[in-house]
Parts: structure tokens; C-alpha cells; sequence
């Protein structure tokens, strides 16, 4: 049997993992600016990058949605 967790504490764990996608998420959406500086196969790998960042930040969202706790997402 696992220790009980506080659900207040978990949601502010979850809510905590949120922010950090979403800012690892506009970091990387930046980086696509940076990387048109070097060329096509740069901006395709930092789209892609961004793009797995953007779903990681969706899918805390959806977590914390189906827990009552809605965030807006803002780029």
C-alpha cells in the first residue's frame, strides 16, 4: 500500500510540471526563430522539438483538466 498523497499536493506538483512544459514549450517555439538563421534541416528539427514540447504541455493540461484545474494555455 502506497502512503496517501495530500491531493492538494499533488495538483500542485502537476501544476508545477505544467509551467515547466509551458515554458520549455515557448523556449522551444523561440529556437525555431533562431534556427531559420541556419537553414531548412535547423528548422525542421527545432519545429519538431517544439511540437513534442507543445504536446507534453497539452497532455498536463488534459491531466489537470480531467482534475477540475483549468489552465489557459498561452504561448
Amino acid at each position: 500500500m502506497g502512503v496517501p498523497v495530500n491531493p492538494s499536493v499533488a495538483h500542485a506538483e502537476l501544476i508545477a510540471t505544467f509551467k515547466r512544459a509551458k515554458a520549455d514549450a515557448a523556449h522551444k517555439f523561440g529556437l525555431i526563430k533562431v534556427a531559420a538563421q541556419k537553414g531548412p534541416k535547423a528548422i525542421q528539427a527545432a519545429t519538431e522539438t517544439a511540437a513534442k514540447a507543445a504536446k507534453r504541455r497539452d497532455s498536463y493540461a488534459k491531466k489537470l483538466d480531467a482534475l477540475g484545474v483549468n489552465l489557459a494555455i498561452k504561448s
